[in-house]
């Protein structure tokens, strides 16, 4: 990881200043760097270990970033890992195009590797991301929407770049198709528990452990898991108010919600859902080599849902 964050900063460097100063504040603003370390990890496991890998890794992760300074221009959020947004320090026009900066850079750097099953997956992926963000976008402030729908999102938006993150450790070590699609459903099915979980702790956790602002999905609207558990277990009354606060952003009476998704076990189902999801990624380690490197694998799949910020 310390050679892909030197990859990073070399990367990040424009002659703009203010490229440079928004790059570096979110790329360096404490993140997990989930996305890189699976492609490290599934290339390592299948015996590639060529300077590519690194190169690869920055790129997801300036993929990833390029989504934040865009989410929380969409979501107009003020925190994000207990930091000041992007947007709210610097604006959202100057965050929209540093975002826009960075994706483009990503593309440069993929097309130095000179592979194109490379561009072609990482091509799809940024499509596929964008259509979740739009059908996200659709779908805020509807509480009727199903739980098909919201992993439909999920899957879209968020499990997408997990998904190419595992794949590109597949590609890079030239694996057989069967092992690149383990590969494949591994990051899916790890990028969709990660989600479930992030959806959990938006009413378990408080804002500075967590980074954000506690409430943030009801405020913009999203009816994720935990609401939807809530409001088929809960009383009518209790399903009411819970439709209220989707339809009209309502957090007025937060603690109330927020009792209403603990009581019914709304957070338990999810962690529960998340759990059947990492489950499903560490099984399909078996295709792969037995290593240190699929061991890690396996012990990332199972703290991924349990972890409390």
């Amino acid at each position: 990881m310390a050679q892909v964050d030197a990859v990073i900063a070399q990367r990040l460097s424009s002659d703009v200043a203010l490229i440079n100063q928004i790059g570096h504040y979110i790329v360096h603003a404490g993140g997990k760097r989930m996305r890189p370390k699976l492609v490290l990890l599934f290339a390592n496991a299948l015996g590639y270990e060529r300077p590519e890998r690194f190169e690869l890794a920055a790129v997801v992760e300036f993929i990833h970033t390029a989504t934040l300074l865009h989410d929380d221009v969409v979501d107009e959020s003020s925190l994000r890992r207990g930091k000041p947004t992007a947007n709210a320090l610097f604006g959202n026009a100057a965050s929209v195009l540093v975002g826009d900066f960075l994706y483009s850079r990503a593309f440069q750097m993929m097309v130095s590797v000179d592979r194109m099953r490379v561009l072609e997956v990482l091509a799809e992926a940024t499509n596929v991301i964008a259509e979740g963000e739009v059908l996200q976008l659709m779908n805020m402030h509807d509480p009727d929407i199903t739980v098909e729908a919201y992993l439909r999102v999920i899957r879209f938006k968020t499990a997408k770049l997990f998904e190419a993150s595992a794949r590109l450790g597949a590609v890079l070590a030239q694996a057989s198709p069967e092992v690149e699609e383990a590969c494949a459903a591994y990051g899916r099915a790890l990028g969709t528990a990660f989600q479930l979980i992030d959806d959990v702790l938006d009413y378990e956790g408080d804002a500075q452990e967590l980074g954000k602002n506690i409430g943030d999905d009801l405020r913009e609207g999203k009816t994720t898991l935990p609401l939807l558990i809530a409001m088929e277990r809960g009383t009518p009354a209790q399903r009411e108010l819970l439709r209220h606060a989707i339809e009209h952003g309502e957090l007025e009476r937060l603690p109330e919600i927020v009792a209403i998704v603990r009581e019914t076990g709304a957070l338990e189902s999810t962690r529960e859902a998340a759990r059947a999801e990492a489950q499903h990624a560490a099984e399909r380690l078996n295709l792969l080599p037995q290593n240190k490197w699929t061991k890690s694998l396996l012990e990332f799949s199972l703290q991924s849902v349990e972890r409390h910020s």
